[in-house]
């Protein structure tokens, strides 16, 4: 087919990709941490154009995700098919850890969860041999340095697929293509030709991010590094080059016999900032001497390269930028900060109504546990989109006429409690808009010991607006922003310019992106006050 492979692939808060084939069709996952439902699946004919047809973690599962530091829940799914069945393994941060589930049809239903209580370590994976036995495989201490130390690495052993149980012991296959390189994970095996090839991430997933590759010709032996390793990385090329921390890669082969590769990577706004989170890539992959090259050529993701020939184009309606709340349900693309046990929205008469729940819209930045806690009130009224692309406007027409501690309005926000906030609000009987920016000053990462933060709350402006009607919008262009108002939106008023450099600043790092939408809160108080949203648009 004519035409561009284009990257980002699925640009915006999609990281951790993973792919594979069936027929015809190609099927991707992503990390979707804390928002609710999880793990967004995309189909595509064509690898070029794609289309989301669901997400796999849901209610129907008994999905369990909450609210936390932005990055918590689950992280690093594989999918994977077999003999007429669909597989994702998966970890849950917010509930028992590693799980699988599965499906007959990938835009689902899916299964309820199968706990894998006998799993250690984090981003298992599984295999499926030419034989049809499964194997899975994890990371953890399991590689011994000849000093009695253990240090990190690739496990793998038999499974028992049919009864989601171990079928053998675990056995060390690899440690890492650096010596004592930080976090070697993500694995994924193939069985291709001759050999059996490891694919890994390592060097911890921001700035040293890495993809490396080892094989073997026995299953369980310790595999041979490739001496070419690392096969892809940005991190050679500084810490402002446009596409950074480029790793986690999983394989897909076409059915013409050629292959490509999906990973992660961020792309960097004003040579600093990562807005936009972790997004999936795209580069070929040819085969020389028995190894995989990456990117052949000049070994760096493009920002584009030519369609797969062999494969017919096949073009999908596009997301819409506007959304008039005319369906009872809301598009996949929309996502609520943790699960909403208790719903505080509906859709009715051509609105979206979020009511103003006790809790405000913020993060509990105390440190974490990977332990399962299972908060049912953790979770804000928040429903929201991602930030796709560095130039981007948000606008909504709201009706709310708050009382006490209520507000509703517009939020963009990044991870770590950084946010913008734009909101109708009262005090002392003044009728208000109020743009207010949330940030937090904190040491260290909420799961490991010595964390701490401090938040901190600035209004940048406010002004009297006694209307219950207001038309808002938030524009994005790069970090410069700016907050509109008006009572429609031909006639918009600019309330204030925002510094967006202070919502993503370098701090945050690269986890998760920057989500758009509408929240409504009562701090701290009950009520049972709506905001209606009559549309949201997200043009970008």
């Amino acid at each position: 087919m004519a035409g561009k492979l284009k990257n980002p692939l699925i640009p915006g808060y999609y990281p951790d990709p993973s792919i594979c084939r069936v027929g015809d069709d190609f099927y991707l996952v992503c990390s979707s941490f804390e928002l609710y439902p999880g793990i967004p699946i995309f189909h595509s004919r064509d690898l070029v154009h794609w289309e989301q047809i669901g997400n796999v973690m849901t209610e129907d599962n008994d999905f369990h995700v909450e609210l936390s530091y932005g990055a918590n829940g689950v992280m690093a799914p594989t999918i994977r098919y077999h003999d007429g069945t669909f597989y994702i393994i998966n970890a849950n941060f917010c509930d028992k850890g590693n799980y699988i589930v599965t499906a007959k049809d990938p835009a689902g239903p899916w299964s309820g969860i199968h706990w894998l209580d006998d799993v250690p370590g984090i981003d298992a994976s599984i295999f499926f041999d030419d034989d049809g036995q499964c194997y899975i495989m994890g990371t953890g201490n399991v590689w011994d340095n000849g000093t009695g130390v253990k240090e990190r690495g690739i496990w793998l052993a038999k499974y028992d697929i049919e009864h989601f149980r171990m079928a053998g012991e675990p056995y060390t296959i690899w440690n890492s293509a650096l010596r004592g390189a930080a976090s070697p994970e993500s694995p994924h095996l193939y069985h291709i030709g001759e050999y059996y090839y490891l694919i890994i991430a390592e060097g911890g997933t921001e700035h040293y991010h890495s993809v490396a590759v080892a094989r073997s010709k026995e299953l369980f032996s310790f595999y041979e590094g490739n001496p070419a390793n690392p096969v892809m990385t940005h991190r050679h090329m500084g810490f402002k080059a446009p596409i950074i921390n480029v790793g986690h890669a999983d394989l897909v082969d076409l059915p013409d016999g050629s292959w490509y590769a999906v990973m992660l990577g961020s792309r960097l706004i004003e040579g600093a900032h990562k807005n936009l989170g972790r997004e999936t890539f795209i580069c070929p992959v040819v085969w020389e001497r028995e190894w995989p090259l990456f990117s052949p050529e000049t070994g760096k993701i493009e920002w584009e390269y030519p369609a797969p020939a062999s494969l017919p184009e096949t073009v999908y309606p596009e997301e819409n930028a506007r959304d008039e709340f005319d369906d009872p349900v809301l598009p996949p693309y929309f996502t609520y900060w943790g699960r909403p046990y208790e719903r505080y929205d509906r859709i009715e008469d051509s609105k979206l109504k979020i009511r103003c729940i006790a809790r405000p819209l913020e993060a509990d930045l105390s440190p974490v546990s990977f332990e399962a806690k299972k908060d049912r009130t953790a979770y804000a009224a928040f429903i929201a989109r991602r930030q796709r692309q560095p130039k981007a406007a948000a606008t909504a027409r709201m009706h709310f006429l708050p009382s006490g501690k209520e507000e509703a309005g517009l939020a963009v926000l990044q991870a770590f409690d950084h946010k913008l906030r734009v909101m109708r609000c009262e005090e002392d009987g003044r009728q208000l808009l109020k743009v207010v920016l949330d940030t937090s000053d904190f040491t260290g990462l909420p799961f490991l010991p010595g964390f701490t933060s401090t938040k901190k709350h600035t209004v940048i402006k406010e002004a009297d607006y006694p209307s219950a009607d207001v038309v808002l919008r938030i524009t994005m262009d790069d970090e410069d922003f700016r907050v509109l108002y008006g009572d429609s939106e031909e006639s918009l008023t600019e309330l204030c310019a925002v510094d967006g450099r202070t919502i993503n600043p370098e701090k945050v790092g690269c986890m998760v992106g920057t989500m758009i939408g509408m929240y409504a809160s009562a701090n701290g108080e009950e009520s049972t006050n709506c905001a209606e949203f009559e549309f949201f648009e997200l043009k970008q």
